[in-house]
């Protein structure tokens, strides 16, 4: 059998006779992949393609994790079949995308993706097509060996034939999945050069399944982590959401923290991060990750402006305190460290708007969590950031035990009725007025102004 690590990668590679890999079966009394485990629509999916005449195949991230033992969320389909020719058999089918053609058959709430095999050479056709390095455009179609070969790591390319239940493995996937190894298909320079956003999923898929990163996988990921800047926006967008939202996002921020990732991705809070020596900044992103991990464990809702608020809260305290030492008010300084933050972030993550005021309204509601005067007490308990953003001042004892009395008020404060909150408001207000050693504060006398008016 190949070493996949012998591959010059998919764009030199033109056919599976010149391919360094072989073909495995692994036979079902080999394997734990049981059609019970599988979605019957997708097996619907992989019963009527065969029995058209064409080949048909459960293939990539489901295959990978029903070996691991885990549940899939969505199953996709491989086939010799063309898109037009996958729309032709199922009246339930739309074809979608440009850059990657696919035929999507929908039943309900669920989609089957079903994909043709890519080649890997360019038939001349235009449906071919690279831009500096990267793949912009594939849609020349090929053999299921060509369709392996080009796939990212061997874990994701082993193939479920419905025919008979057997694995088909072309690049040595299967071996990696049993001994838990991330290992990229041919050249992992080109492959990364190809596709930036591969070394994401490295770090994801790593998390995710607990698998360990092969070492030449992992060897370029700090000196190519630069070319992440020149993905689209938009993706890495929708890259941290699968990062941090998924269940695993504890392990995915210290693997992007491990392979030089978290800079590109979030410079700024990266920055304040090394420059925090007491790490209080770094264990509250670490705790609020965990807890947004055990939401998504309980199928609780996450919000991605509260992920947001806490992946750049650090870049926001130290924007803040820059701020604060040139002598900008308090106040002031709070909204333009809260856009200069979203401005500079927006450069590399769409961030959209929809999640970035609400993001910021948290950052900014933390400032009036001091206060007891009653207006603003009144304001703050009904402003409609207020649970978000209570939560995440509780969070933040965890990087200072100074906001424990803050936490006590306000969570007291949430349950209290009218008159019980004027009572909790008076005594707060008795406190303030003696000094530490009991005795009665004394009042600083209002200068007035020329006009009679007393100062503000």
């Amino acid at each position: 059998m190949g070493n996949p690590e012998t591959s010059t990668g998919s764009a030199n590679i033109n056919s599976s006779a010149t391919s360094p890999f072989s073909l495995r079966v692994i036979p079902r009394d080999q394997h734990n992949i049981s059609r019970k485990d599988i979605s019957p629509n997708a097996l619907r999916v992989l019963y009527r393609l065969r029995d058209s005449g064409f080949g048909a195949y459960l293939v990539g991230g489901a295959v990978r994790d029903l070996l691991v033992g885990g549940s899939p969320k969505d199953f996709d389909v491989a086939t010799d079949a063309t898109p037009e020719q996958v729309k032709a058999l199922f009246r339930n089918c739309r074809l979608i995308g440009r850059r990657f053609r696919l035929a999507h058959v929908v039943f309900g709430r669920e989609i089957i993706e079903v994909a043709t095999f890519r080649a890997n050479s360019d038939d001349g056709s235009g449906d071919r097509e690279m831009e500096n390095g990267m793949l912009v455009r594939d849609n020349v179609y090929g053999s299921i060996e060509d369709d392996a070969v080009r796939r990212d790591f061997t874990c994701n390319a082993l193939y479920y034939a419905i025919e008979d239940f057997s694995v088909r493995d072309y690049t040595g996937g299967f071996e990696d999945v049993q001994a838990r190894l991330m290992k990229l298909i041919g050249d992992p320079e080109q492959r990364y050069r190809e596709d930036p956003v591969r070394m994401l999923r490295a770090v994801r898929l790593a998390a995710k399944l607990g698998f360990q990163i092969e070492d030449a996988t992992a060897e370029p990921l700090p000196r190519l982590a630069s070319l992440l800047g020149e993905a689209a926006p938009a993706r890495l967008f929708e890259e941290v959401l699968k990062l941090f939202l998924s269940g695993h996002g504890v392990a995915s921020f210290e693997g992007l923290e491990r392979y030089g990732l978290l800079d590109v991705m979030f410079p700024e809070s990266a920055a304040a991060l090394r420059s925090n020596r007491s790490g209080a900044l770094r264990r509250m992103v670490i705790e609020g990750l965990r807890n947004t991990d055990l939401r998504v464990a309980n199928d609780e809702p996450v919000s991605p402006s509260f992920l947001f608020a806490l992946l750049l809260w650090p870049a926001f305290c130290r924007a803040l305190a820059t701020l604060q030492k040139q002598g900008v008010a308090l106040e002031e300084a709070q909204r333009r460290a809260a856009d200069r933050v979203t401005l500079h972030q927006l450069t590399t993550i769409a961030l959209p708007r929809r999640f970035s005021l609400p993001m910021q309204e948290i950052w900014l509601l933390q400032g009036r969590f001091s206060s007891r005067q009653r207006k603003r007490v009144i304001r703050t308990l009904t402003h409609p950031r207020f649970r978000a953003a209570f939560d995440f001042l509780a969070l933040r004892q965890v990087a200072s035990s100074e906001h424990a009395a803050d936490v006590e008020f306000w969570r007291e404060a949430q349950l209290q009725s009218g008159p019980e909150l004027d009572s909790t408001l008076d005594a707060a207000h008795a406190e303030a007025e003696l000094d530490e050693n009991g005795a009665p504060r004394k009042r600083r006398r209002r200068r007035r102004r020329p006009g009679g008016a007393a100062g503000e």
